[in-house]
């Protein structure tokens, strides 16, 4: 039995597309405290299940069921591949890999007991987030820690941070890329996932720097190891450099905002309606913020954001894929894994 494995982490997804099952999905991913971060447990419940999911679960729901495979939830699926592929690659180095969801199945409370079933002491966590957001990366991590110590298990945890420039990966992101890029386009949109205005100023340590200027994110600063911004900015100037991308035929969105609050903007959808009457009637989308495709990026881009794009008056809209099994982003999940198996063993 190896000691040793790699747990990849992500969001989750409802076991179905049917109302009651997306309900239970909304339940439990707005209730966690890191995404709907407003103090105080009663008021969040009855934001949460009093006005959230009433509003939203069935044109959630409809929206899961637009994306829905023969193998289920496209992340899920997508994501248990990622997993037997890594597997394979890792064969040699006697390394199993392990998949677990924050929210939904595989739940990370049944998934633990079964890593240390199979006489593993030492883990890799690997969420699978570019960047660092307190909603995604820290309460992934939060929650295994959490569930480790409630279960009572004994497991020695070693983390990727935030891979949001990292060489390889960005290189497998542009890889990924080149047959949209290489046919006939106006604009490059990078949309990514969209958080509160709060949240950046709240993981900002200094709380005098995330927000305080129009250019902060190219102003170099502490706060920007824990700020979402200024790293999603920094994944468009390193795949622009790597790929050659002319400034002025590529800009960055935020999509999948909540209404109430002021959140990252240019919003993505906005975005959509005035590249194309500006006249920028080609469109090429890239959704840098997932590692595997999802509602976010099927349903809201691919489907919607087009409806949204062409509706404006714009000709083609091409969304690039996120990098699910591509075999350059496999191959650096590999590397990053021997790494980590190198310096262990060093140790």
């Amino acid at each position: 039995m190896a000691h040793r494995a790699v747990l990849l982490l992500n969001l989750g997804s409802p076991d179905s597309p049917d109302v009651p099952a997306v309900g239970r999905y909304l339940r439990e991913f707005l209730g966690d405290e890191r995404v709907i971060d407003r103090p105080g447990q009663p008021w969040r419940s009855w934001l949460v299940n009093g006005l959230i999911i009433p509003r939203r679960v069935k044109n959630s729901a409809h929206a899961y069921a637009k994306v829905w495979t023969k193998d289920g939830s496209p992340l899920i699926a997508t994501s248990r591949r990622v997993q037997q592929q890594l597997t394979a690659a890792l064969a040699a180095d006697h390394t199993p890999v392990f998949l677990a969801m924050n929210y939904g199945t595989p739940a990370i409370a049944e998934v633990l007991p079964a890593i240390v079933a199979a006489g593993v002491t030492e883990v890799l966590l690997f969420p699978q987030y570019p960047h660092y957001a307190m909603s995604s990366y820290e309460t992934v991590v939060a929650k295994v820690y959490a569930e480790t110590r409630r279960l009572g298990l004994s497991l020695r945890y070693e983390m990727v941070q935030p891979f949001f420039e990292d060489p390889g990966y960005i290189a497998a992101l542009v890889e990924s890329a080149r047959p949209f890029l290489a046919q006939p386009h106006d604009h490059l949109l990078f949309s990514y996932h969209g958080l509160p205005e709060r949240h950046m100023k709240k993981a900002d340590s200094s709380h005098a720097h995330c927000l305080t200027a129009p250019d902060c994110c190219d102003t170099c600063a502490p706060a920007h190891a824990t700020c979402y911004r200024a790293q999603t900015v920094r994944t468009t100037k390193a795949f622009a450099r790597l790929a050659g991308l002319d400034p002025a035929k590529y800009s960055i969105s935020y999509q999948s905002r909540l209404v109430g609050e002021p959140w990252l903007t240019p919003y993505t959808d906005f975005e959509f309606a005035r590249l194309a009457k500006e006249g920028r009637k080609k469109l090429v989308v890239i959704t840098p913020a997932f590692t595997v495709d999802c509602l976010e990026t099927l349903e809201e881009i691919r489907l919607a954001g087009r409806d949204t794009f062409l509706a404006a008056g714009g000709e083609s809209f091409s969304h690039i894929p996120c990098l699910n099994e591509h075999p350059a982003f496999l191959a650096w999940l590999a590397s990053r894994t021997r790494e980590w198996l190198k310096t262990d063993a060093a140790a």
